[in-house]
């Protein structure tokens, strides 16, 4: 439990509800509550917050803005494709929606401080003013002095006010060659584990007791908390998976206490979940659908996980088959295969090595990527162009760890590939885009 934070000229109440709001963020609030000062002091010109994503940083600066009711202005940077999108949302936020006019059409920073000085002394201030540029970092690509302007701006417009940066990126990638005026530097680190299980838990169920809620959150948190950390993701997958997990209790099947059967009956839905985290390739409702019709059909698309075939792209898909068939089938038999006029060939020549031994109990074998291509050509059932995109597809395979290239990286003229799927797999593929691949395949002659 966070201490109770107090603040010389800020209302209790106000304070307590900042608090209640911050959940895990408390030393990072009263840190920035120091910098701030009293609402009436002049405060420090600019401060630089930084952080991972879904750290906090808007969510905390904006709550205790908007709580303590201070004048400020939040621009995204992402928003403002020009420098006068960007001076127009400044003024409009802090002084009226009137106040953008007084620019002129395109704006440069002089005509920005002219403007802002004029409307200071129309308006003065009895409090801090701030700024909030978010995605600083996109600033960097705009003119060169609108960064070091931004951060002594309090100098330049003569008024007491405080631009507040966030950023994923730390300091030193903004510091430009010729110098610039130090803003203060505030680092919000990710959160915990026990942070995250505290602030996932606040989300329970209104139809459930918030104790199964957050021992929902800690099987959660115990499976995908190793490769994603992000607060947001996991409240996704919580949302998309707290219906599987007292799917039990609905039926009457079992207790709420019983926790050991609830994690049996969740644990194969958070491993398809496990495919497609940070994607967002389907909604709640598709995802549901798609579980559904997965139960229906068990068996059908066996040994093959929904994000694999729903993936990858079209050709990509030929390419792996053309990979599984240039591993498992010997190179003489490729004109048997692929070759419409081959001429006569005994079917029992063939044969004869398939009754000695399986090439599937042999493992795959490498190919080179002459053969890949021509296979390729010949399954994929349209022409198509070698450009640089069907190769490109093919390192996007071996990234996935679908194929692997065999031999030494500098063998640039000649590289080598093994197919690293099961035939369960590729069979699978295959149905994906009708291709018969028991019929080109040795071992099934």
């Amino acid at each position: 439990m966070a201490a109770q934070l107090q603040h010389l000229g800020y209302d209790d109440e106000k304070l307590q509800r900042v608090m209640e709001r911050l959940p895990c963020r408390d030393v990072q609030a009263r840190m920035l509550l120091a910098l701030m000062g009293e609402p009436e002091q002049c405060s420090y010109p600019s401060i630089f917050i930084y952080g991972h994503r879904t750290t906090g940083k808007s969510h905390v600066i904006h709550t205790l803005l908007k709580e303590l009711e201070l004048p400020y202005a939040t621009v995204s940077c992402v928003e403002c494709v020009s420098v006068g999108l960007l001076f127009e949302q400044v003024l409009l936020s802090l002084f009226g929606s009137d106040s953008a006019s007084l620019l002129s059409r395109s704006p440069s920073l002089s005509d920005f401080v002219r403007v802002y000085k004029q409307l200071c002394v129309q308006a003065s201030a009895k409090q801090t003013r701030y700024i909030v540029l978010d995605r600083v970092e996109l600033l960097r690509d705009m003119e060169a002095n609108l960064l070091p302007a931004f951060l002594r701006l309090q100098e330049l417009v003569d008024d007491n006010v405080t631009v507040i940066m966030l950023s994923e990126i730390v300091w030193d990638k903004f510091r430009p060659n010729t110098g610039c005026f130090e803003p203060l530097l505030l680092h919000f680190p990710d959160y915990s584990k026990g942070e995250l299980q505290q602030i996932l838990s606040e989300d329970s169920h209104p139809s459930y007791s918030p104790e199964l809620y957050s021992a929902f959150i800690n099987i959660l948190l115990g499976v995908f908390y190793s490769v994603c950390r992000d607060l947001r993701e996991l409240r996704h997958l919580a949302a998309l998976n707290f219906s599987k997990f007292v799917e039990p209790l609905e039926q009457g099947k079992v207790k709420e206490g019983d926790t050991h059967k609830l994690w049996r009956n969740i644990e194969p839905y958070l491993k398809k979940a496990m495919q497609t985290v940070y994607l967002r390739e389907l909604s709640s409702v598709q995802w549901e659908q798609q579980l559904q019709m997965e139960e229906k059909e068990a068996g059908a698309v066996r040994g093959l996980s929904a994000h694999a075939h729903v993936e990858l792209p079209y050709y990509s898909k030929f390419l792996l088959i053309a990979a599984y068939l240039g591993s498992y089938n010997p190179a003489r038999t490729d004109k048997r295969f692929f070759l419409k006029h081959h001429g006569k060939i005994k079917k029992t020549n063939f044969l004869k090595k398939h009754e000695k031994t399986s090439n599937h109990l042999l493992g795959p074998k490498p190919f080179p990527l002459d053969r890949l291509m021509a296979i390729f050509y010949s399954v994929v059932d349209s022409r198509v162009a070698p450009t640089a995109s069907v190769f490109s597809q093919i390192s996007s395979l071996v990234t996935l760890q679908l194929l692997i290239q065999v031999g030494h990286d500098d063998q640039l003229d000649a590289p080598k590939y093994k197919c690293a799927v099961s035939l369960d797999f590729i069979l699978a593929i295959s149905r994906t885009v009708s291709f018969d691949m028991v019929k080109y395949l040795y071992d099934f002659l």
